[in-house]
């Protein structure tokens, strides 16, 4: 018999299979704040301490549908049987064919195919599937969910199996598509990617969480019958179902129905009818089996009371009679068998990448940059934004150095410089408000899958961004500079530029902050201006330094529009003479004025290293916490 490589390169006969079973799962959700403590909260649940609460098993080879009304616990169940419970608490026991298992054993054997759909919408079809296997046209090995091993031909063939199986080939060179600004797929297909990209790495054990859900019943039944196709390979699985039609529900091989947090039924399809009809709820004629056991087993409105005393009688019948004979089962299956260890053959990954630091690197370094040149709004409206306010500021104080006295001239180009940082400070930190907020659940989603560490992400996602925050700077200035009037001369532009890049990348490395601080995109900008607005306040332009109330003077220190505002003043106007025409026409008795200016705006020129050093501490700061505040949500 052909055998089948596994996610981390070990092989394995597909006809061993593995068998899955819990017992006696408590699962709990502790409430309350770390000032106030709730008490425990029951999620899969049942009022008699003395009674297993959740217990069940599915056999290598079969497929088991857990069913039940909305609120019943399948989900929760499945994130258990998975070790996705940060914030849960669990009680009892996880086995793998006899064997008490962990997270890492549930990482090397098993799938898990969520509910939502969530990819990188620039990428193809095809180019999701080869980024998730490691395949590369050109021949790369980034391995990120498949071993060293496997070469990169095996890789390419796989993926042109699993799009044959779940119908992709027709939109294999389509991008997956982002809502509202790029078309993609259809819903169907994106439910069928997520399928295949769990499939493509040849699980032991797969758990789906509503693998149907969002589609026709023609595609929910070959996704159904794509899992058929695997436990016909002797893989386990394991789905949540809502709502099945007749024909899907037909295909299931066990059924594990819940109600309440409690187990209502475990067995054969063909004894579900049977128990059923013991209850004296037997299914119509002619009537979906599905629709009407999740209907018997639901809390409707108006009859609260009395359906759950329904489900309660139900529960203790199936525990008192079938149940007896399934915890038997599950005993037995909880015991190891006597030859041998039972997982030996399966070699369990040492860390839960697959693929080196430098290979995740690459691949992660090319999907970012994908990002960036697929993504139209990112650089089009973004080139277009700022050579939009570079010519609308270039108006409006267009050569403002010559208008008045030298006096207003000095207020006005103070005015000019400090505007210009506060607009590039908006225009550069708004837009990446979303770089990690919008994308957050993906991030988490990959990343507790294994493909990669977030260090990588962090700086892969940063660094591609890198070009364009040098551009959009140097683009405005280069349109501006000259046309409302700065200093004149090659050095000052290209100093005065170099100042407005590093305060542009300061106010990246903020926006990087929020976005890393923020639940969600909605979050972010919510927060982002009442979290700027007083930097921009203490930055020397509004407020003196010598007035700030000493309670609040240590907010001056992060403002980056302080240190550019002073960096560029000192630029402008350090050594900046002037001659009075009037009794000097030869131009013989120059005036320091610029240093006057300074020392009205209580600018030493002295503070120009300064002011240099503390932009690049802010710009390193910033993006290191930015960095552990996305750390800290992984361990969230």
């Amino acid at each position: 018999m052909e055998e089948i490589e596994l996610g981390d390169g070990s092989a394995l006969d597909p006809s061993a299979g593995v068998t899955y079973a819990w017992n006696n799962l408590n699962v709990y959700a502790g409430g309350g704040t770390m000032f106030k403590k709730s008490p425990k909260v029951h999620i899969l649940k049942n009022d008699n301490a003395d009674v297993i609460t959740v217990s069940g098993m599915c056999e290598g080879g079969q497929l088991l549908a857990i069913m039940g009304a909305s609120g019943a616990g399948k989900t929760t169940l499945l994130n258990v049987l998975t070790y996705r419970t940060r914030k849960l608490e669990i009680d009892g026991g996880i086995h793998i064919n006899g064997k008490a298992v962990d997270k890492r054993t549930i990482a090397g054997v098993s799938a898990y195919v969520q509910q939502e759909d969530l990819f990188t919408g620039i990428f193809t079809v095809k180019e999701q599937l080869h980024f998730n296997v490691g395949a590369n046209n050109n021949g790369s090995t980034a391995q990120l969910r498949i071993g060293k091993e496997v070469s990169q031909r095996e890789r390419r063939k796989r993926v042109t199996e699993v799009m044959t199986e779940l119908g992709l080939n027709k939109c294999a060179d389509t991008r997956i598509g982002i809502p509202g600004r790029v078309k993609g797929i259809s819903g169907g297909e994106k439910k069928r990617l997520a399928f295949a990209c769990e499939m493509i790495t040849n699980p032991l054990l797969l758990l789906c969480d509503e693998p149907t859900s969002g589609l026709d019943s023609f595609m929910a039944q070959s996704v159904v019958k794509a899992m058929k196709r695997l436990t016909r390979l002797g893989k386990t699985v394991i789905a949540t179902i809502h709502q099945p039609n007749s024909e899907v529900f037909a295909m299931f091989d066990r059924l594990l129905i819940l109600a309440e947090g409690r187990v209502a039924f475990l067995g054969e399809v063909s004894e579900a009818h049977l128990f059923f009809t013991r209850m004296e709820r037997p299914c119509p004629a002619n009537y979906n089996p599905g629709d009407h056991f999740i209907y018997t087993l639901a809390v409707r409105g108006g009859k609260e009371e009395e359906c759950r005393q329904f489900i309660s009688h139900v529960c203790d019948s199936f525990r008192d009679a079938e149940g007896k004979d399934m915890d038997k089962r599950i005993e037995g299956a909880m015991k190891p068998p006597k030859n041998g260890d039972p997982l030996s053959d399966i070699k369990l990954p040492k860390s839960p990448y697959r693929a080196t630091w430098f290979n995740q690197f690459w691949a992660m370094l090319k999907r970012s940059a994908l990002e960036v040149i697929r993504d139209p709004l990112l650089l089009g409206v973004k080139i277009g934004q700022t050579m939009f306010f570079a010519v609308v500021f270039g108006l409006i104080y267009l050569n403002v150095n010559q208008k008045g006295s030298y006096d207003v001239a000095a207020r006005n180009l103070s005015s000019v410089l400090f505007i210009f940082i506060t607009n590039l400070t908006f225009s550069n930190m708004f837009p990446v408000i979303t770089t990690f907020s919008a994308v957050m659940p993906l991030f988490l989603r990959e990343h507790w899958n294994g493909l990669y560490r977030t260090d990588v992400y962090f700086l892969t996602k940063t660094l591609v961004e890198i070009p364009i925050y040098l551009l959009g700077p140097f683009l405005f200035m280069l349109t501006s500079y000259y046309m409302v009037g700065l200093r004149a001369g090659a050095e000052y532009f290209f100093v005065c530029s170099a100042i407005m890049i590093l305060v542009s990348n300061v106010a990246v490395s903020y926006g990087y902050m929020i976005s890393c601080i923020s639940k969600n995109y909605q979050t972010a900008l919510v927060i982002s201006t009442p979290l700027t607005l007083p930097l921009m306040l203490f930055g020397g332009f509004y407020v003196q330094d010598s007035t700030i109330p000493v309670y609040l003077d240590w907010m001056s220190y992060l403002s980056w529009f302080k240190y550019g505002f002073e960096a560029t003043s000192i630029n402008q106007w350090n050594d900046y003479l002037v001659y009075n025409n009037t009794i000097d026409p030869d131009h013989t008795l120059p005036f320091d004025f610029g240093n006057f200016v300074l020392e009205r705006l209580h600018f030493p020129a002295s503070n120009f290293g300064v002011d240099i050093g503390a932009l690049c501490a802010l710009l390193v700061g910033y993006r290191v916490l930015a960095f552990l505040l996305l750390l800290l949500k992984t361990y969230q």
